[in-house]
């Protein structure tokens, strides 16, 4: 055992070198960005995403042409060229559930008439059956403490169960998109139950997933060992996968679509790998953070309601003396939008609705409080090219909170959502698809000669 210590001692020595050795001959002079004008992330200095393709998908507007100058405005935004303020207003007006009617348009450019609603339901309650012995066999095996890897597993695993999983013509992609569409719900709910099951010793409770029930409702179904939710909860969830199902081409997991595709791989290899973007807390786990933040707030501000307090707070934040110490407002400000986000006004207010109903008013009034606060003080100690406001992940950890959904299925509820969006930019650039996408990167390194010089 002595032995078997000494030399895991001796390779993490090794590697700690190696690790110094990959920084001195890896890392870049940041000056040189700047003399070569590379778009670093794909932006221009002021924050604006290089051109790289065209999408009949979704549209961000977040700023207005007058007279030929280019000013900040309200966030909009647009999916197949409705509004979706338009489209929640509409079917929270009616009384329904809107993911899957958002996700047919999404996918096909066009709302779905009642026959073709119902056919598409149809289709998804097909697909929502896993494999025979998938759960054991994949799910149960091996269970890993982040629900995206596990989504990412899964999903790879589910190319061998798949008799055409190479197959890229549309007819086989759009049906591998809507099984895929259909059980996220499961491989998501199902890997946090065996986590929970094998890492946390509790209770392993499997429900199946119940065919009279929506998207939303199915994933409160699945979750609670009751399976026993309101009508307010589930449409507040439902709300909340409308508005992230799509947003833009050039986010970070949706490009990572585009990207991924366009080199002719099965569809298995382009959810999974925009799984893989998503996960990182640059994207899909902003909203954790925000709740993580919140959780600290409340431990070292006794008042809520005071202004003072509250901006001694957010100041430390900013100055790298709170919570994480990363220098951040977590859920304010986005890398596109201006003046608002209008995914975050939404939410906002069916917030209020749930935190009346789980009698959180109180907490859902610090939340307006950090709202109206924390872009004041960003201003003042940051310059600020286009305005910042609160994202939709500073209300979103708050109502998934308030819906006992824990924390490790906040980024896997997200990839639920967004595999629309996901699907319909697959077969966007199936359609379109012309080249390989693959960008340019200038070399700086020297020229060396051969022979190896003895270092």
């Amino acid at each position: 055992m002595a032995l078997k210590n000494d030399n895991y001692t001796r390779i993490t020595d090794e590697i700690l070198k190696l690790t110094e050795l990959s920084l001195q001959n890896t890392q870049i002079d940041p000056s040189l960005y700047a003399e070569y004008d590379v778009k670093r992330g794909l932006r221009d200095l002021n924050g604006n995403g290089v051109l790289t393709g065209l999408t009949n998908i979704s549209e961000i507007r977040s700023f207005k042409n007058e007279n030929g100058v280019k000013t900040p405005s309200e966030g909009e935004l647009y999916y197949r060229g409705y509004n979706v303020y338009d489209i929640v207003k509409s079917i929270h007006a009616d009384d329904n559930f809107g993911f899957e009617k958002v996700t047919y348009l999404l996918l096909f450019g066009k709302m779905p008439t009642e026959k073709e609603f119902k056919s598409f339901n149809e289709q998804l309650n097909f697909y929502r059956s896993l494999p025979k012995n998938f759960v054991r066999d994949i799910i149960m095996k091996a269970p890993t403490k982040n629900m995206m890897n596990m989504l990412e597993r899964s999903v790879l695993s589910l190319y061998s169960y798949d008799k055409n999983a190479d197959d890229i013509s549309l007819p086989n992609v759009l049906r591998q998109s809507i099984q895929l569409i259909a059980i996220m719900p499961q491989l998501s709910v199902y890997g946090y139950n065996a986590y929970q099951h094998y890492h946390k010793n509790k209770s392993l409770i499997i429900h199946r997933p119940d065919s009279s029930l929506s998207t939303a409702e199915n994933i409160l179904h699945l979750l609670r060992p009751d399976s026993k939710f309101t009508k307010t909860e589930a449409k507040v969830l439902d709300i909340a996968l409308m508005l992230h199902a799509e947003h833009g081409g050039g986010n970070n997991s949706t490009f990572t679509t585009h990207v991924v595709t366009s080199s002719g791989t099965d569809t298995y290899s382009s959810v999974a790998a925009s799984l893989g973007s998503l996960k990182g807390p640059r994207h899909g786990g902003a909203n954790i953070k925000v709740v993580e933040m919140f959780n600290d707030l409340k431990k070292h501000v006794k008042d809520w309601n005071s202004e003072k307090e509250l901006s001694e707070y957010l100041n430390k934040l900013l100055n790298k003396e709170a919570f994480d110490g990363a220098g951040l407002i977590y859920g304010m400000g986005h890398a596109v939008y201006s003046l608002s986000d209008p995914r975050c006004k939404i939410m906002e207010q069916f917030a209020e609705g749930l935190a009346k109903e789980k009698k959180r008013t109180k907490e859902y009034k610090l939340y307006l409080n950090v709202a109206k606060l924390a872009p004041e003080i960003i201003s003042e100690k940051r310059k600020i090219y286009k305005g910042v406001s609160p994202n939709v992940d500073f209300y979103s950890g708050f109502i998934y909170s308030m819906l006992d959904l824990p924390l490790e299925l906040y980024t896997p509820i997200f990839a639920i959502s967004r595999i629309s969006g996901w699907s319909a930019h697959r077969v966007e650039e199936i359609i379109n698809c012309g080249k390989i996408i693959r960008p340019a990167y200038k070399a700086i390194m020297p020229t060396r000669e051969f022979p190896f010089e003895n270092e």
